[in-house]
């Protein structure tokens, strides 16, 4: 019940669409009752039954008051009117007319509830959907690494769907339905309370029946969204790394994992529809039921002479239960249906429910700027338990360059996203102009940062929206500047439509050097005060890679960088090399002093040499 509350609290800002939404239902049970209230007066002409002292009592006009009373007085009056001067057939036409009248009225004012609820529907959607998208957004890097990201993409498309087709659908019926079977059955206690209370007594039992089968049906929803999610996952890795897939003749492999995975979710949807499927037909059938010992029970009582109905009463009385079915089986389908939605909005509740590691504290300060170093003191980090940086000492002064070298797995990499606040460091501090890193606004933090990756991440847009990404009213000419300084501006103006043309998903319609040079013009247009360069030329060939170092060395001249390199002789000319190894810095100093200390430097120098 808590979860269906947490969706609806997403209508609490359209909640001014619900009185219009409420009238409307309302007229829409109203006149889809009073249609068949009318089968009373119809079958009283049919079967000759209005006698003289009904005569009598309508004859006179009533006085007008807000009453069901007045209003049955009133329409019999003029029932017995027509019927008098028209006889049967003008009677019959009378009827006729204010039941077509009576039926427009209600579809009319159906239609226009349904349209309202619509529009809260969607809205209710539409917020759901950007709570959960600004909820992942927000999360740190390390929560993308324990969860699957077709799961992920999975909790905010298919598990979003499935709430809306379930249960915000079932807000109409929530309202609505019950309303209707309230109404319905306030009319058949007003015509008979012995035949209504008889029918009361059979209801718990479809009840007792339905409830059992929703109840069954919330695992097997929860194991169909958990399903659909792996396999939006597999598909992600698949079609992402189809090179490697068919380089390895892996197709097969992966074709028998995604088959086990949508053969186990055909097995479970099969499993939940046999659940779902059967609340409808259980309802019917136990309402027809009903119908039936209506009818033994009431006839019997009609034939006896011992009921307060007449024969025509007891007919409308019987067809005015039957319309209670309707609402009552949209009643059990919409449980069953909201068991799936429940188990998708449990899903989507557990990622917005998550709290980010990294995040500003209530009294986070701000920073304006970079004036003096940055510092790192004793700084340890470790993933889960396992330390992968440990004793971390260094400063890097304003317009200085530190790079870090050393074997793949030795931390350097985690060193550096330790800077933007992507990881805090388990132990130890980093200082920005003497404050803790912890103490500041992380947008303040990172907005004086520019970084560039060795894996060049682009979008699926233009160049020009890919250089100036995230940046809002950039001049054109500044784009271009920062793409000539990135060696980028010739190959681009070779494209068909220049920095217009789209470079498609992960820019896959470029070459490696090309992406990795627009990636370094995005990080030059942002002129941030600290450069990270992540391998930030090991993409290029030889002739790109000579022309960006140059524009990179001009780039950084007076500016502080933070540098991982594989290649030794990109950071020759850095204020102080770093060493990692084991997560450890194992030597430090120049260029010409490694080499000279003729240490693990001195040895990846020579084995780059050869």
């Amino acid at each position: 019940m808590n979860t269906y509350l947490r969706i609806l609290a997403y209508a609490r800002p359209y909640r001014r669409y619900f009185p219009i939404y409420i009238l409307y239902a309302l007229l829409a049970i109203v006149f889809g009752l009073l249609n068949f209230t009318l089968l009373k007066p119809l079958f009283d002409v049919i079967f000759e039954q209005v006698g003289p002292d009904e005569l009598q009592a309508y004859s006179t006009r009533p006085e007008f008051s807000f009453s069901l009373q007045y209003f049955m007085h009133l329409f019999n009056h003029y029932f017995l009117e027509i019927a008098t001067i028209y006889g049967k057939f003008g009677t019959l036409v009378y009827v006729c007319i204010i039941i077509v009248i009576s039926v427009f009225l209600s579809n009319l004012f159906a239609y226009l509830s349904g349209v309202v609820l619509a529009r809260v529907r969607a809205d209710i959607i539409q917020g759901m959907r950007i709570h959960i998208f600004n909820a992942v957004s927000h999360m740190h890097l390390g929560y993308f690494s324990d969860e699957r990201k077709g799961d992920l993409i999975s909790k905010m498309t298919n598990d979003i769907q499935e709430v809306e087709n379930s249960i915000v659908q079932s807000l109409r019926v929530v309202f609505k339905e019950p309303v209707t079977v309230v109404l319905y059955f306030a009319v058949l206690f007003f015509m008979s309370v012995q035949l209504t209370l008889f029918t009361i007594l059979l209801i718990p039992v479809s009840g007792a029946v339905i409830g059992y089968v929703t109840k069954r049906l919330k695992k097997t929803a929860e194991q169909s969204q958990e399903s659909l999610g792996r396999i939006v996952n597999i598909l992600d890795e698949t079609i992402g790394g189809m090179r490697v897939v068919k380089a390895f003749g892996a197709r097969k492999f992966v074709q028998e994992k995604f088959e086990s995975e949508t053969a186990h979710y055909a097995n479970v949807n099969v499993a939940m529809a046999r659940k779902y499927e059967l609340a409808s037909p259980i309802s019917q059938f136990l309402g027809v039921s009903v119908v039936a010992g209506i009818l033994l029970y009431g006839g019997n009582l009609v034939l006896n002479n011992t009921s307060t109905l007449s024969a025509s009463e007891f007919i409308a009385y019987i067809i005015l239960f039957t319309q209670v079915l309707n609402p009552a089986k949209e009643i059990s389908r919409a449980l069953s249906s909201i068991q799936r939605g429940l188990a998708s909005a449990r899903r989507i509740f557990g990622v917005v429910d998550a709290r980010p590691k990294i995040a500003d504290k209530p009294d986070a300060k701000n920073l304006s700027g970079f004036s003096d170093s940055v510092v790192f003191e004793n700084v340890g980090f470790a993933y889960q338990e396992s330390f992968v940086l440990k004793d971390i000492n260094f400063e890097l002064k304003k317009g200085k360059t530190i790079a870090l070298v050393g074997p793949s797995g030795g931390g350097k990499s985690t060193l550096a996203d330790l800077l933007p606040r992507f990881y805090d460091p388990t132990a130890g501090l980093i200082k920005i102009d003497g404050m803790d890193l912890k103490t500041l606004k992380i947008n303040d933090i990172r907005k004086i940062m520019g970084i560039v990756t060795q894996e060049s991440i682009l979008f699926n847009d233009t160049v020009f929206n890919n250089i100036a990404f995230g940046m809002q009213g950039v001049a054109p000419e500044n784009v271009e500047k920062a793409a000539s300084i990135a060696n980028a501006h010739d190959f681009i103006m070779e494209l068909e439509q220049g920095y217009q043309t789209s470079i498609g998903e992960r820019g896959t319609k470029l070459s490696g050097g090309q992406r990795q040079r627009l990636s370094i013009a995005r990080a030059v247009l942002k002129n941030p005060d600290i450069l990270i360069l992540d391998e930030a030329t090991s993409a290029l060939d030889a002739a790109s890679e000579r022309l960006v170092q140059e524009a990179l060395a001009n780039l950084m001249a007076n500016r502080t960088s933070l540098v991982i390199a594989h290649r030794l002789s990109t950071i020759q000319h850095a204020d102080e090399i770093l060493v990692i190894d084991g997560g450890k810095i194992v030597e430090r100093g120049t260029h010409e002093e490694l080499i000279l200390e003729n240490g693990l430097y001195n040895k990846l120098s020579q084995m780059q040499s050869v």
